[in-house]
């Protein structure tokens, strides 16, 4: 039976409590000491810097839970200090493992996907132990994975980042926009959001040259020194300029912001005052110019994308990307700005004329999945930030606004745990009130989405491979089909250690009609793809009959799988499975190759056809995640 969900706190009593159910002791000056300098005098200080600030410029805890959801005793009071994470103005209902939880996924983004643990334990403050029982919890739910000590970033966690993006429309809606443009053009394209008084990316659509010139996906990046900056800050209120005031004094070097380089001196008031006349301006304009503010030679121009029928709030910004040495500032705007023009107001035609997605599925079984982690990993296992993480997949498409009853239902948590899990989102700048409803915030792109937009299928089928490769004890591959379309070539491989074994490295290409990964391939490309000419013997096993080979290639497409006989090689015997993507088309093969006399080809099929489908499974799963709102090269 799953274990049942922990009694929540009533609001009003004590503290929150760990896994164990004791109070979270307060961290003494000592410890507060510890992690300050941790931050200030490790390489890894500029990374911390965001950690904290996202608490320090999180929302104001309990205040925006609607009335009437909200059971009598009125907004929490400021909690204790927690053990090694930003406590200023802290509710005493919020879920201090959660906090902890967000910190450690933040730490490993601006790591860009991979730290130690000790590496984590350095840059969070958390003791050794706290560290440890948050990866194993990550890694339960498929977050994380470990590589000796280290920890990495699994694709799994972008599903976060994907509530956000399918909540929010915008990238589906306006991508291909962006993407013809791009091509229009031959120069980047990015979308932007805004965050507070940052921008946040949505969407890329990069050209491949030796001089690239993109972001990532869900990179922060200051308002002032960007061309969508001026164009949002047209919209802020009088606490917006202060907030962002505040945090130009707090760091005038812009440490926090990772994805930019750090300015060589701090900032003054003039340059205050030159961002405030550049939002002026482009108030007046109706765009935007960066000329070399984030680094020499990179110029952008932007123009606001509008949300119909809201008295012209900027929904996102349009900017395209260029260099000097193809485009000055002033030539982005008297060459490429009428067409950028052109595509934005395609763009928000789009807006205008698409109405609201129905709800799709929400997640299941959510909460008796983490019970019955609970009930199996034991204090290992720690339940609350697991069921914490679970109420941000509660929103998606067609469900961009949530009440707490409704993300209670959608989890299957007691709504008192809803309830504790936004409060602390809330204070933690991951979800915004409005009204009795809550919305996620670009913030939840900072919880893993940049490092993991720039993944690629070899990297996402590594750790597969190396796992099917322990249970199997044989050597695994992944390859995909050339241009041609007559050769494969190979892209990941984890080899087994025998005195025997299949000699292939990565970057290796092999006849795609006598290889089981070649004829996985070859079942789902367009027919003609392989000359009958191109068919020779390479041992007297060897199809090489073009209707023969035909033949073959149905029977692969009906069972799934290609099984090769000494085709390619005398004594080689091999079997492979396909990896498709979201639509469903053939991107790449999985395989495993070993010597005819290791297992019979009966054996192949019993004994190793499971285990290659079941790992293909979870390669794919991963694979349609990360290409849910970003492109995953296959090479």
């Amino acid at each position: 039976m799953p274990a049942k969900p922990m009694p929540e706190t009533p609001e009003g009593s004590a503290p929150p409590a760990d896994e164990t159910g004791s109070p979270v002791e307060a961290t003494t000056a000592s410890g507060a000491r510890r992690v300050t300098a941790a931050r200030t005098v490790t390489p890894a200080a500029r990374r911390g810097a965001t950690a904290a600030q996202s608490a320090r410029k999180g929302g104001s805890g309990a205040g925006g839970v609607p009335a009437e959801d909200v059971p009598s005793g009125g907004v929490p009071a400021e909690g204790v200090p927690a053990e090694g994470v930003p406590t200023e103005g802290v509710p005493a209902e919020a879920v201090t493992p959660l906090i902890r939880g967000i910190a450690v996924l933040q730490e490993l983004t601006e790591a860009n996907g991979t730290l130690s643990l000790s590496g984590l334990e350095r840059a969070t403050g958390l003791a050794r132990s706290t560290v440890d029982r948050i990866t194993a919890t990550l890694a339960r739910m498929g977050y994380v994975r470990f590589d000796g000590r280290d920890v990495h970033l699994s694709p799994r966690l972008m599903e976060l980042g994907n509530a956000y993006m399918s909540a929010l429309r915008l990238p589906a809606l306006l991508s291909p926009h962006a993407d013809a443009l791009a091509d229009e053009l031959d120069e980047s394209v990015s979308l932007a959001v805004a965050d507070r008084d940052g921008i946040r990316f949505i969407h890329q659509a990069t050209r491949r040259r030796a001089m690239s010139l993109s972001f990532r996906i869900g990179d922060l990046l200051p308002a002032e020194r960007t061309a969508p900056g001026p164009l949002f800050a047209t919209q802020w209120t009088a606490a917006d300029w202060q907030r962002w005031r505040d945090r130009r004094a707090a760091d005038p070097r812009d440490l926090s912001f990772t994805a930019v380089p750090p300015r060589t001196h701090g900032a003054d008031a003039r340059d205050d005052e030159t961002f405030a006349r550049r939002t002026e301006q482009a108030s007046a304009d109706g765009w935007s110019l960066d000329d070399q503010l984030i680094e020499p030679g990179l110029v952008a121009i932007s123009v606001p994308v509008r949300t119909p029928g809201t008295n012209g709030r900027i929904a996102s910004v349009a900017s395209v990307v260029s260099h000097t040495s193809r485009h000055t500032a002033h030539n982005l705007r008297t060459t490429l700005l009428p067409r950028l023009r052109s595509a934005v107001r395609a763009m928000e035609r789009e807006l205008h004329a698409t109405p609201p997605p129905e709800p799709g599925p929400p997640p299941s079984d959510l909460a008796l999945w983490t019970g019955a982690s609970k009930q199996q990993l034991g204090r290992e296992f720690i339940e609350s930030l697991a069921r914490g993480l679970t109420v941000l997949t509660a929103f998606g498409e067609g469900r961009p606004e949530l009440t707490l009853t409704e993300v209670a239902r959608a989890t299957g948590l007691a709504r008192a745990t809803a309830r504790r899990a936004l409060i602390t989102y809330e204070h933690l700048g991951l979800v915004a009130p409005a009204g009795r409803t809550f919305t996620l915030t670009p913030r939840v792109l900072s919880l893993g989405f940049p490092p993991l937009s720039r993944t690629s299928l070899p990297e996402i089928a590594q750790p597969h491979l190396a796992d099917l490769t322990s249970r199997i004890h044989e050597s695994t591959s992944l390859a995909v089909l050339s241009d041609s379309g007559e050769e494969i070539q190979y892209t990941a491989r984890v080899a087994t250690a025998r005195v025997m074994s299949v000699n292939i490295t990565v970057g290796t290409r092999l006849p795609a009609y006598a290889t089981a990964l070649g004829r996985v391939l070859l079942a789902d490309a367009p027919s003609g793809t392989l000359r009958p000419e191109a068919l020779r013997a390479l041992t007297p096993h060897t199809v090489t009959d073009a209707h023969a080979l035909e033949g073959v290639l149905t029977s692969v497409r009906s069972q799934g799988y290609a099984l090769v006989d000494e085709e390619l090689e005398e004594g080689l015997r091999s079997i492979a499975v396909p990896i498709r993507d979201r639509s469903g088309r053939v991107v790449a093969a999985l395989n495993t190759a070993m010597h005819a006399s290791r297992r019979t080809p009966r054996e192949c099929v019993t004994d190793l056809l499971p285990e290659l489908t079941t790992t293909a499974t979870r390669i794919q799963t991963d694979l349609h995640t990360a290409t849910r709102f970003t492109h995953v090269p296959v090479t």
